[in-house]
């Protein structure tokens, strides 16, 4: 609910496919007038560098207003947006149905899209959002070594913060020669049983990460759907989900993953799979990104109504009656970090709700954003804002010394361990505390 208006905000289908969304013009005159409008309330000004970027621009020029920034500065504003989309969906008072129309995350997309179409985009930001080809070459058994040890090498490290623009004080997540795909299984061997909330078979969506990088997060989920007796699958194939493309401008490959995608979790949302993935924003891709690019598209509606998080997923079961609590282990003082995009998926904190099922759990919530987002804080010329912008969370996650820190996110939760200086407490995802709690 926004100030102003009893009306739930709403968004318009990205008409991404239309000549003049690229059109130079049009988009700075758009871009002007959304940002006299940022400039006239700056409510949003601690959320990220883009707006602090956008403020002192305007308070540096002549005028004191949006009229005196330089047009081609502009693209400094558009740079430090990497798309989370808190801006929209907490804090800004004019997004619509409000009559001044305000999108500022899809503004930012759109100026994206129109830099990748001119080509000026470096070949780092092509190379870091292609997730797929990197993970099936950098997870071959030989290979995986080798790059692993390469991204731990301090003097490979700063060839590559030259070279590539890759910093070399980021921590950069290892790569598993075996992939989760290659190593679950199907699992039907349990009675369907569906709930009022949820569909009572899973339909696994793997992600690129989970996948190549630490597959043991989809075994934590194998584990907890087999303990409940959820009957279960990986997809039979699947693409990366869209998401680094999308922050990349990259509209046209968006709709290539998609293509691979939607027809193979379609025919699974339509046998009554829940559809869950591991990864926040994947999950934000299917449930928003994708049903306003394509809005006219059945099977990504249908895909969107049969996506789930995977404590959305295990709250609403636990709603159901469906739910095994026969937790073994208490976890003891846990740290969680809400990710961006878990939080604008409007569905309330589930797996804070999930872990406080845990006897002997209690929780510190941290609900900000932890700065590294995606590939943007891997790059050189971002790495210390990702850092400052994540100053208040490793903060917060240290308070009252926690038996552990955990993220939805898995690259968050590897960022924020970086940040607070690798404390002693475990970092583990929320999946694998749970299967702790349960002694699995």
């Amino acid at each position: 609910m926004r100030e102003g208006s009893l009306e739930a905000p709403t968004r318009h289908p990205i008409d991404w496919k239309n000549p003049s969304y690229y059109d130079e013009e049009s988009l700075f005159k758009e871009l002007e007038r959304v940002f006299d409008i940022c400039h006239g309330c700056r409510r949003c000004v601690s959320l990220c560098n883009a707006f602090p970027t956008l403020f002192d621009l305007v308070d540096e020029s002549e005028t004191l207003e949006v009229d005196g920034v330089k047009k081609q500065d502009y693209w400094k504003v558009v740079d430090q947006c990497y798309l989370c989309d808190l801006c929209y969906m907490t804090k800004c008072p004019y997004v619509p149905p409000h009559e001044w129309n305000v999108d500022f995350p899809h503004l930012m997309l759109r100026a994206k899209a129109r830099k990748y179409k001119r080509g000026e985009v470096k070949f780092r930001d092509k190379l870091l959002s292609s997730t797929d080809a990197l993970g099936r070459i950098a997870s071959i058994p030989v290979v995986a070594q080798t790059v692993n040890a390469v991204n731990r090498t301090p003097a490979a490290r700063k060839l590559m913060d030259g070279m590539l623009g890759i910093h070399h004080e980021r921590e950069l997540p290892e790569y598993d020669s075996a992939r989760f795909r290659s190593r679950g299984r199907p699992d039907d061997s349990f009675p369907v049983r569906d709930g009022a909330n949820t569909p009572g078979k899973v339909a696994i969506f793997s992600t690129c990460y989970v996948n190549y990088n630490e597959p043991g997060i989809g075994h934590d989920l194998l584990a907890i759907l087999r303990h409940n007796a959820v009957p279960h699958v990986i997809v039979e194939k699947e693409n990366c989900c869209g998401m680094p493309k999308l922050e990349l401008g990259d509209l046209e490959a968006v709709e290539r993953l998609k293509n691979g995608n939607i027809p193979v979790l379609a025919r699974y949302a339509r046998e009554g799979y829940a559809i869950v993935t591991a990864v926040p924003s994947c999950t934000l891709m299917f449930k928003q990104e994708l049903p306003l690019m394509f809005p006219d598209d059945p099977d990504v509606k249908a895909v969107q109504d049969a996506m789930f998080d995977p404590f959305e997923y295990l709250v609403l079961r636990n709603r159901d009656g469906l739910l095994r609590t026969d937790f073994k282990k208490p976890l003891g003082k846990v740290s969680y970090h809400i990710p961006c995009h878990l939080r604008v998926q409007n569905m309330g904190q589930k797996t804070r709700e999930f872990l406080e099922l845990v006897p002997e759990t209690k929780v510190n919530v941290v609900e900000r954003c932890s700065g590294h987002d995606g590939t943007w804080g891997v790059k050189s010329e971002f790495f210390k804002d990702s850092m400052k912008i994540g100053r208040p969370v490793f903060k917060a996650m240290g308070n009252g010394d926690p038996d552990f820190i955990s993220s939805d996110c898995a690259i968050a939760g590897r960022h924020i361990r970086q940040g607070m200086g690798h404390p002693s407490a475990a970092k583990e995802h929320p999946l694998a505390l749970v299967r702790i709690a349960y002694g699995l």
